[in-house]
């Protein structure tokens, strides 16, 4: 067989005989008995490795902050648990099927929750991880020269040549070369250096060349900003380890001392104590709102409440301030701030002995705009028999035309107490926890309402009805307001705020600040018979930067005017 025939032959065999213009050594896989390629494993050290620097990349960081942002949502729009544990309990109460689902998923503990730990943990080491080495890459480059003056600069942007010749100087041009009345291309490299000294530039020199560059200030912001984002991370953690909320709900007259046993639901940190706890009274004077009276569509909205109040720090002097939507009081170290309101019945009730069994403000919550409110008043000292009772109050009653009332309006016009009683025991002293706003009507006798013989008590304030079966009689004293306040202390409230404003400014000095290179080049003109050369100039960016040009013809217009040389029209 001939040599051309062991060729084909090959040809056919590596499949290259379709394409004849391949050479006929060309292989496009593996051949007959070839293991193919055999690609280097990674093994652990090498996965690792792999992983940590997808995680550590700006890309993930960037993308971990969305998600930390998106995991936030759900923390706004349910009832949080260290924030209104009321809410959690009422959300509950409301959404019985859906509670268990968004409990498991730890919802109501959103901040807290295992999900967005995990996020907020992977987002600080991927910015620790990415701010570690461009940190250390940005120092080297600090330090470094600037580069070396290309050979031809007509590539770059905002290229211009001036010509340095007798006919180009004008008139009483200074310091300039007797013998050929031109400035010396000594001269004319100094003064550059010194212009784009004066510009902001690293200027460095390079034979009859200058090199400069500007712009590191660019990656010193961009680091600043990602620094300043571990710094809230960080504050954050740490500082709510040290803070705590709490809530109180305080009655017109009542005081609130700022003690663990005062607060109705308090949620401290990881490492607090009870010394952390600065002593302060804090009393309700007054609470007003201010309802919208001449827009129809929205009569009887609330436009504006605010509460008085009278604050004494220990070893202070008392003092009224205001309290008022989103204009908390600071005191204490802690800010207080106006969550709620609603109305307080003054009630007093007398046993079937006629002693006095009770006598007390009881808080009724809203449950509707018009703030039809509803309350549990509980006489477990009553004689004989213990009295629960179930009210509704009207600030505005009305009569439907089923009998029912209903409010019409959110201000006390014509205030309406009803009140459903039962006897028996209320089941206090079993042992078992009991809401203050709900009651337990299980093994309790209903005395007075729809299930009773005789109606609803109904009162009016100054009101005295005298109770069924000779269990005593209640009075309607009066309405007062409440407002339910959230104390908050958060010792990392002014680091937060010192790292954020500090992001803002890394920020926007890493947007706003270019980075560029510029350069000047002196060229001799070959075979010049009295030292005439040209002056070259242009410029390089580093990402956008639309002002370069801008910025090259600026140093050129200075420079020429500098050595006395006219611009070219």
């Amino acid at each position: 067989m001939s040599r051309q025939s062991d060729t084909d032959a090959s040809r056919v065999e590596n499949g290259t005989e379709s394409d004849p213009m391949r050479p006929s050594d060309h292989v496009d896989g593996a051949g007959p008995g070839d293991g193919g390629v055999n690609q280097p494993k990674l093994g652990f050290v090498g996965y690792v490795r792999f992983f940590w620097r997808q995680l550590t990349s700006m890309r993930t960081a960037l993308f971990l902050l969305m998600m930390l942002a998106l995991a936030a949502i759900p923390g706004s729009l349910v009832p949080q648990r260290t924030a209104d544990p009321n809410g959690v309990v009422q959300y509950k109460a409301d959404h019985a099927t859906l509670y268990p689902i968004l409990d498991k998923l730890q919802v109501f503990d959103t901040y807290t929750s295992v999900w967005f730990s995990a996020i907020y943990l992977l987002l600080f080491v991927s910015l620790i991880g990415c701010i570690i080495p461009r940190t250390r890459h940005h120092w080297q480059a600090l330090r470094t020269r600037p580069p070396k003056t290309p050979v031809r600069l007509t590539r770059l942007a905002g290229f211009r040549t001036v010509a340095v010749e007798p006919d180009t100087m004008a008139d009483g041009a200074a310091e300039t070369d007797p013998a050929t009345g031109l400035p010396s291309v000594e001269r004319a490299v100094t003064r550059a250096m010194a212009l784009l000294k004066r510009s902001g530039y690293r200027v460095e020199r390079f034979g009859d060349s200058v090199s400069a560059e500007r712009g590191y200030l660019r990656e010193t912001g961009n680091l600043v900003f990602h620094a300043a984002l571990v710094g809230v991370l960080v504050a954050v953690g740490i500082g709510g380890g040290f803070g705590y909320t709490g809530q109180r709900l305080l009655v017109e007259g009542q005081t609130f001392s700022n003690v663990l046993g005062s607060y109705d639901s308090f949620n401290p940190g990881r490492w607090f104590q009870q010394t952390d706890l600065k002593g302060y009274n804090l009393t309700l004077d007054k609470f007003v709102t201010k309802y919208e009276e001449r827009n129809l569509n929205a009569l009887g909205q609330a436009t504006d409440y605010s509460a008085t109040v009278t604050s004494k720090e220990k070893g202070g002097e008392s003092k009224t301030s205001r309290l008022g939507v989103n204009e908390p009081l600071s005191i204490g170290g802690t800010n207080v701030y106006l969550l709620g309101n609603g109305y307080a019945m003054q009630v007093t009730i007398r046993d079937g002995d006629g002693n006095v069994a009770f006598k007390d403000d009881v808080p009724f919550l809203p449950a509707d705009a018009n703030y039809t409110s509803t309350g549990v008043i509980k006489v477990p000292d009553a004689s004989p028999d213990q009295l629960g009772m179930v009210g509704f109050f009207y600030p505005t009653a009305v009569k439907q035309t089923t009998g029912a009332y209903a409010s019409t309006y959110p201000d006390t016009e014509n205030p309406l107490l009803t009140l459903q009683v039962y006897e028996g025991d209320l089941g206090l002293d079993d042992g078992v926890p009991r809401s203050v706003y709900q009651l337990d009507t299980k093994g309790l006798t209903q005395i007075a309402g729809t299930k009773a013989d005789t109606k609803s008590i109904e009162l009016k304030p100054g009101q005295t009805k005298t109770l069924p079966k000779g269990a005593g009689s209640i009075t309607f004293d009066g309405v007062k307001r409440y407002v339910s306040l959230d104390v908050h202390h958060d010792p990392s409230q002014l680091f937060v705020g010192g790292f954020a404003i500090l992001s803002v400014l890394g920020l926007l000095t890493s947007l706003f600040v270019p980075r560029r290179r510029v350069w000047m080049k002196v060229v001799p003109r070959t075979g010049a018979e009295h030292g005439e050369y040209d002056l070259e100039y242009a410029g390089l960016a580093r990402g956008e930067d639309p002002n370069l040009e801008r910025a090259v013809a600026d140093i050129a217009t200075r420079h020429v005017s500098d050595l006395g040389v006219r611009m070219p029209s």
